[in-house]
């Protein structure tokens, strides 16, 4: 499950035929949230965010959406707090 979850599909392309700006790519996504290209790719993988095309050409992102995800700040919760790259966490004794 993705915390800042996109619009309905149709929603996204009616905007975009009208001529809305709400989809970019990886690097206007990054301008949009402030943050480096490489915390978008974080977001994605944690399920922060999702593009909504990923493909050959590269992912683009619902601008808005990057934008909530962005004032939402750093206190995502993964739905699995064990799924964490570096393993279990030890306590020391």
């Amino acid at each position: 499950m993705v915390a800042y979850p996109n619009p309905d599909g149709i929603d996204i392309h009616f905007a975009h035929v009208a001529g809305n700006d709400d989809i970019g790519d990886l690097w206007e996504a990054a301008r949009t949230a402030e943050v480096k290209p490489g915390t978008i790719r974080v977001w994605v993988t944690r399920g922060k965010i999702e593009p909504v095309l990923d493909g050959e050409a590269g992912q683009y992102f619902h601008l808005p959406t990057v934008r909530a995800a962005a004032d939402g700040g750093a206190k995502h919760r993964p739905a699995d707090p064990a799924a964490n790259s570096r393993g279990p966490h030890a306590h020391a004794a």
